[in-house]
Formats: structure tokens, sequence, C-alpha cells
């Protein structure tokens, strides 16, 4: 059997976006499964929109989640280059090989002339498609078109009759009248060319077997085929994922939220969970199994079990799988991984950034209930800031109770004679508050933890005391004591 190539092949004229990257893993996943080969394309023939950032920001993001292709603009191989700019002498060969066998023509039509054709249809309401004005040209009107305008564009001569046929791994055969296509440019007039010609070149060139890619590339895929059948070249097999939806089961963008992969690393979300989140936007093992290894999606992997059906993003799912990622890592790595989010809100000073022990304790205190590293500083601020931001509804509820003096009178008198600041120490002194009161641990420790920390949901308390110091500790009981007052 023949060795299974595949690529991702991205236009730089952008980040990486979620649609992308489960593309780019599917074809991961399905490459390695078959012990083939992953390769990247760079597709960065549009010169106006191309950027050099937005290819070095692909390739970290690719990276970041362990994407590691085995040929590409960065690593080489036997067919390369991997980027479309470095290969324009190849479609031209292949246009000039067009233009000799009739399967493709010189357009003379200028841009002006193109925008009244467009502006025409859009008048009449019906789709835009070429005249095919300048394929039944004379001889005579070709060299008087020539003097006119010397730089034409390329245009390919699409079969007029009969159908397309695109088979389909995942939709099965989809038909195309050939009368309904049109006749779509090659090569611009300033040589470079189009997409639909550049990626066919490529993918015959590199020997690609299976092109996996987005359903919005479906009504390319039978102009594709056309100049694959012009040209006697071998088809390859096609699939195409369904988009991704929004929960309001439109396309996701960015009224959805981030859809650019760069920004839910930076929110801290892991590799393997969005590896393992992006691989079921589509594509189920079964109706139980929720969470895989790389290894173990690469084992079960297959286009068989990819939907036909739009997939929908669900955010809250992901953060529920992150956290679940999170929370099995070891503190030490969790601790390495929430410092940087700490650093970046300027929260560590000088001693507390060398102290490993003291912030190894802070982070096991809320490894538990963080669900993105972004969360991080929310969840501790009470411990840097000293102007604590209050639940002032809840603050006020509670200052206004009646026992609330006499609660934080005794717990700063508790708490102010223990010699020994631990939570253990201070775990014992509080519940012997709560006896001494007569009063449930919930209505002790609730306050407490309120004028402590500002929110009525925060890391244990006990230990949160013990992270905070008896100084500071003291200090927001007395502050409560004097808006009682």
């Amino acid at each position: 059997m023949e060795k299974v190539r595949v690529r991702f092949a991205p236009s730089p004229t952008g980040f990486l976006h979620l649609g992308g990257a489960r593309t780019a893993l599917y074809n991961y996943l399905f490459s390695k499964k078959s012990n083939g080969t992953f390769i990247l394309r760079i597709e960065d023939t549009d010169q106006t929109r191309s950027t050099e950032k937005a290819i070095k920001q692909i390739i970290e993001d690719l990276r970041w989640l362990g994407l590691n292709w085995d040929e590409g603009p960065d690593v080489g191989g036997s067919y390369g280059p991997y980027r479309q700019t470095e290969r324009i002498e190849l479609y031209q060969k292949y246009a000039q090989e067009l233009l000799k066998k009739k399967s493709a023509y010189y357009c003379y039509c200028t841009s002006f002339e193109l925008t009244d054709l467009r502006e025409k249809a859009r008048k009449e309401k019906i789709s835009f498609r070429y005249n095919r004005r300048c394929r039944f040209l004379s001889e005579e009107e070709k060299r008087k078109c020539q003097k006119e305008n010397p730089k034409p564009a390329i245009r390919f001569a699409a079969p007029l009759e009969g159908v397309t046929i695109v088979k389909d791994l995942i939709r099965g055969g989809i038909r195309f009248f050939n009368r309904e296509l049109d006749d779509f440019i090659i090569i611009r007039s300033d040589g470079t060319p189009t997409y639909n010609f550049a990626a066919t070149i490529d993918d015959y060139l590199m020997k690609i077997t299976h092109i996996i890619r987005g359903d919005d590339h479906l009504s390319n895929t039978p102009k594709q085929i056309q100049i694959y059948k012009a040209l006697n070249l071998p088809l390859p097999q096609f699939a195409h994922l369904s988009m991704i939806l929004g929960p309001d089961k439109k396309p996701l963008s960015k009224r959805h939220g981030a859809t650019a992969l760069f920004e839910y690393r930076e929110s801290g979300y892991l590799p393997e969970a969005m590896v393992n989140y992006l691989a079921l936007l589509g594509w189920a093992y079964d109706d139980r199994t929720t969470f895989f290894t790389k290894d173990e999606l690469i084992e079960k992997f297959s286009l068989e079990k990819v939907s036909k059906n739009p997939a929908v993003f669900d955010i809250n799912k992901l953060d529920w799988m992150n956290g679940h990622y999170l929370r099995k890592l070891s503190v030490s790595e969790f601790t390495k991984l929430g410092k940087d989010y700490l650093l970046k809100r300027g929260y560590l000073t000088q001693s507390q950034k060398g102290d490993l022990v003291w912030l190894e304790k802070l982070m096991a205190l809320i490894q538990e209930r963080v669900k993105i590293l972004k969360e991080i500083p929310e969840w501790v601020d009470f411990l840097f800031n000293s102007d604590v931001k209050f639940e002032l509804q809840a603050l006020e509820k509670v200052l206004k109770k009646a026992e609330a003096r006499e609660l934080f009178s005794k717990a700063y008198q508790k708490l102010e004679v223990l010699s020994h600041w631990g939570k253990d120490e201070i775990e014992k002194n509080l519940r012997g508050l709560c006896q001494e009161m007569n009063l449930s641990p919930k209505k002790v420790f609730q306050p407490i933890r309120l004028v402590i920390t500002g929110k009525t949901v925060s890391p244990p308390l006990f230990e949160s005391l013990e992270l905070l110091g008896k100084e500071k500790t003291l200090e927001r009981i007395r502050q409560a004591l004097e808006e009682i007052s």
C-alpha cells in the first residue's frame, strides 16, 4: 500500500484558530496511526496579508500542542521548499502545460471590467461567474488584447458539461454540475498562483495521499479535481471536516470568545487538555470515554468515527477538562506554571519569588479549585493586596448581624495570643470559639473568611490565615470591628 502522507497547510494571514488547530490535529493523528508522514506547508502566496509574525505564531502554537511535523519549512524534507513563495517557478511550469493542452487560457480582463461584471451579478441577484469572454477570443483578438494588457492572468478552462464527483471519506459521494463551476484564475497578472492551483500542484509534488481539511474548502475540491484530471495526475483521497459552531449554533467567531489558539495558551490552558478537547470536537471513540492521552488518541483515531455533523464548542467543558489536567500535576509542576501568572500581576515580592516552600503551600491550597491558570491571581489576591476587594452585599449582611461585634472581638483575642502561627493552632482556637459562642462553624468561619479574603468562596480558611500571617490577619479583623463601630 502507498505510504500515507498528509499535510496541514495554513495561510499565515492571521493566527491559528481552533478550527485550524483541530484540522492539524486530525492530520497528525491520522498520519501517526498509519505510520505515515505529517507535513507542514505554509501557503503564503497572498503577500498583501501574509506575515512573518503569523508564520512564527502558527509554528509556536503547533509545537505547543505537540504536533511535530516530519517535513516542513524549519525541518526540511525531500519535497521542499515548504513555503509557497519559494515554489513560484513550479506553478508557472504547470500553468504553461495547461495552456499547451488548451485547458487554460490568458484572461485580459481588467479589474475594472471584472468589478462591473460582479456588480451586474449583484444587481441581478445571481452568483458571479466569469463570462468566459477571453476563452473564445480569436487569434487576432488575442494579439490586440496582448498589446493593451501585456500582463494577463491565466484562467483554467473548466469543463462546460457533465459532473465532477468528490468521493469524500466522511461524507460519501458529492456531485457538482460543471456548468455551475467557474473558469477560475490559476495565475494572477502579477505571476503569483491562486490557492486552488498552488495547493493542487503542491499536493501532487509532495505526494499527498489524503487531504483532510475543513468543509469550507468543499467548494474548492471539484476545481482542484479538474486540475488533477487536466494534467493527468493521480487523485488523492479527500475528507472534509464539519465546521465548529458556537453555543448558539452559529459559526464559531470572536463573539463567542477567543478563537485564536495562542489566546487559550496565554490564559493558562494545558496543551494536553487542548489536544484532548479538540480531538472530541467532531470525533468520538465511544459514548463513554472522555479523557485520552496523545498516544491513546493516535491508537484509537479513525476517519470513520468523524461526524458529518457540526461540532459545538463548549467553553465550560473545556474549562472542566483543563481543571482535570491541572489536578493531575504535581504541586511543584503546578507551582512552576502558576508562578508566572502571579509574576505578571506583580504579586510576588523578591523574597516570595525565591521562597518555594511558601509558594508551594499557596499553590497546594488552590490546585483543586483552579480550572485555568489565569484564575490563580483572583483566588489569592487577598494575600498580596493591602486593600481587599469585598463582596459588598455579603459584607453588609455580615456586619449587620447582632453577634458580629462579639464574634470579631473574640476571634481577635483568640488569634492574638497564639505564639505559633500555624494552621493547626488557628483551627483549634477558632473551633473553640464556635463552642464558646454556641455557634455553628459556618456562622463563625464564613464571616471571618469574608473580612480576611473579601470573598464568600476562598481557599481553605486556616491555611489562608497561616499564609497571610498573624499581623495582616489581625489588622483585617480590627478593620471589621471599626466598620461595625
